[in-house]
């Protein structure tokens, strides 16, 4: 009787079969070859490990970051002109919340009117002006802040004229934007007012080794009812190409939003371009680009109703500079004789 299953031959099934081999050279054999093949077999179920999930576009992470699809639907029918890294706005007029920090200073030094100088809006809205009483300015800005202060120390000073209380603005801990998901310091970050994209990913402490480039998106607060405003981000292309179309410039309450790479996305890690991405980047022939202020109020060509500008033709003399190229033209001078040349040895 043979050998059943996987169980070793015995010695007698050895003899039968006039097998010649000594017992002990055989076992070790027979031993060898079984560590191999249970060896493959794990080796092929750790490769198709990473294809779990991969049918229903999962991760390989338990704990991921998935955009949703009504984020991915709003991102793709958002037609963004908004302010660029390279066409800044001012941000609209701020509105004073709970826990900003006011400087409250009198311009007129002879006048009889002492005021606490550092102001910290309480929870209800309200600072205290000492002998003045509290008044409410949350949901104020910091002109409407001035007259409510002046009129209240003027309610004390019935016969005489006081000159408008001075009111700035030290800390604004209400003005945040957050960075969520794949990226090592997720959390909300004070707004200083001239931050991008990339600003913030930085400030964020940058992506992840999870994190999937193409799936980054701005989602900006709106209220209750109304359309979504979702902003996609081409990342690589910022980083690696200087491209501003996507580097939006954040405004107070932007969510940041990177995604957990996919399994699909791992698999093909050889396509880099994102489906969202605009192709046709050109190189310029002037790697000195011309000085371009940050802050302007007509939008880059790439924005929606904008016209660029016209090219003007190139003077005589002068080599033409590629479409894209935003630098100044370089001069070609014809060169200018010696006025004592070197004669040659014979």
């Amino acid at each position: 009787m043979g050998p059943v299953g996987g169980t070793m031959p015995r010695r007698s099934h050895l003899r039968q079969a006039g097998v010649g081999m000594p017992t002990g050279t055989w076992q070790r054999r027979w031993r060898t070859g079984n560590m191999l093949g249970r060896l493959r077999g794990s080796a092929a179920a750790l490769a198709l490990l990473p294809l779990v999930g991969c049918t229903t576009g999962g991760t390989m992470f338990p704990n991921d970051h998935r955009l949703l699809p009504a984020a991915r639907e709003v991102a793709a029918a958002t037609r963004p002109g908004d302010p660029r890294e390279l066409c800044k706005q001012p941000v609209e007029a701020f509105f004073v919340q709970p826990g900003d920090v006011l400087l409250l200073e009198v311009i007129d030094l002879g006048a009889d009117v002492r005021l606490p100088a550092d102001q910290t809006v309480m929870v209800d809205g309200t600072i205290d002006l000492g002998q003045y009483g509290r008044i409410v300015v949350a949901g104020m800005t910091i002109e409407q802040i001035e007259v409510a202060v002046t009129t209240a120390v003027q309610a004390l000073h019935p016969g005489e004229v006081i000159k408008p209380i001075n009111v700035r603005l030290n800390v604004a801990e209400s003005a945040v934007y957050y960075v969520l998901g794949e990226v090592n310091a997720p959390g909300s970050y004070p707004l200083i007012g001239r931050e991008t994209v990339l600003d913030a990913i930085c400030a964020a402490g940058g992506l992840s080794d999870r994190a999937s480039e193409c799936q980054i998106i701005v989602s900006r607060p709106t209220p209750p009812g109304s359309c979504r405003i979702v902003l996609p981000v081409c990342y690589d292309r910022i980083v690696q190409l200087g491209d501003t179309t996507t580097n939006y410039q954040i405004r107070p309450g932007d969510r940041i939003f990177v995604g957990t790479r996919t399994c699909l996305e791992a698999l093909a890690f050889w396509k880099r371009d994102c489906d969202h991405c605009p192709d046709g980047a050109r190189a310029c022939r002037c790697t000195v680009p011309a000085a371009v202020t940050p802050y302007c109020c007509v939008g880059e060509p790439h924005a929606q109703g904008v016209v660029p500008p016209a090219v003007l033709p190139a003077p005589e003399g002068e080599l033409t500079p590629a479409p894209d190229a935003a630098g100044p033209s370089v001069s070609v001078q014809p060169p200018t004789p010696m006025a004592g040349r070197v004669r040659a040895r014979r």
